[in-house]
């Protein structure tokens, strides 16, 4: 049997939050909550299909991190469990529904679905079902930046782009290829790797020689650091220096989120490889309720604040269920549109 990994620990001191900061992290938390719970249910009722892999239990990654950045601005990639990453970069809630029930009104005009979210307006580069998919097209996003602006003298592209991948990607050619080039041209990229200890059925720790991911990036010359993946303001610490240093020009990060998905590796799991051990040793530690007592204790919310988000909410995850349903399929005609560049 596998020793435990021990859960890292902060080295520095949290980044200093105000109230407003406190409850938006909160409030985009419980959407990405909230959101998966409702998408379980629309899928075992029939209105979406195919494979989806939910998010829960890992929101303190997804809100940690983006909303360290700039919305609309800096650039995001996912994997195929990206719908939280879409709500976190600012995709509506009805428009990430629709796309779920392949809805013309999708983000990605329904033709993408559960694996292939997309906003160009977000910055959002997209949800790739392929492992380590994204990694490639994460780091081309992060070159054009730099490119821009030495090489184009555009002193306004001080752009950072955030890649997420899990821990199955981590031995993949893009991965090691790619932070090479990052490292090399010391490129504005925080690469993310979101290690929920299972890449699909295989345990992590049975598939990998060093199974401390973020000392990879020490190969390179790169800055890695590990990090507490339940712990929103630990994620969001670690993430407002990595991206702080990657817009002044100093380079990429590799950032090793330690977390666990509350669900099978997708709804047709029937989650039966890992053992009730070891869910209920992480299910303890819900990030969503650990960053609630973290509001409380610091006087920066109290029970009913809290509880008017979780209402607020769960109101907004309704309307874009509402939106969906009685949003318009794609028409035939448009079957081959979106396919080539000039027709989007």
């Amino acid at each position: 049997m596998v020793q435990e990994r021990p859960v890292p620990t902060l080295p520095t001191a949290y980044t200093s939050i105000t109230k407003e900061e406190g409850l938006r992290l909160y409030e985009d938390m419980v959407l990405g909550r909230l959101f998966e719970d409702k998408c379980a249910e629309m899928y075992y009722r029939g209105k979406m299909f195919g494979f989806v892999h939910l998010y829960n239990g890992q929101e303190a990654v997804s809100s940690g991190v983006i909303k360290a950045m700039r919305p609309g601005q800096d650039y995001v990639s996912s994997t195929y469990r990206d719908h939280v990453h879409a709500l976190s970069s600012g995709v509506p809630a009805r428009e990430v529904m629709a796309e779920l029930f392949g809805k013309a009104t999708g983000c990605s005009k329904g033709r993408g679905g559960s694996m292939h979210m997309f906003s160009a307006e977000h910055r959002l580069l997209g949800g790739y079902a392929f492992v380590a998919e994204g990694i490639p097209v994460a780091t081309g996003a992060a070159f054009q930046s730099k490119y821009r602006r030495e090489a184009l003298g555009d002193e306004s592209s001080d752009l950072v782009t955030a890649c997420f991948f899990g821990d199955g990607a981590c031995n993949n050619g893009q991965f090691f290829e790619c932070l090479n080039m990052a490292a090399l041209w010391k490129l504005p990229i925080l690469y993310v790797v979101e290690n929920n200890k299972w890449a699909i059925g295989m345990a992590h720790e049975r598939a990998t020689s060093e199974p401390e991911i973020y000392k990879k990036a020490h190969a390179f010359g790169m800055a890695g650091v590990e990090v507490d993946g339940m712990d929103i303001m630990a994620v969001h610490t670690v993430a407002k220096e990595a991206v702080a240093r990657a817009r002044a020009g100093e380079g990429p990060t590799l950032i090793e989120a330690m977390t666990y998905r509350f669900r099978g590796h997708s709804l047709a799991d029937p989650d039966e490889l890992r053992s009730k051990a070891e869910k209920d040793t992480w299910f303890v530690r819900d990030p969503i309720k650990l960053f609630a007592a973290y509001l409380n204790e610091h006087n920066l919310a109290d029970v009913g604040e809290l509880k008017a988000i979780d209402q607020k909410i769960q109101a907004t995850i309704d309307e874009a269920v509402q939106f969906a349903e009685s949003s318009p399929e794609p028409d035939p005609s448009e079957l081959y549109r979106y396919i080539f560049a000039e027709d989007n």
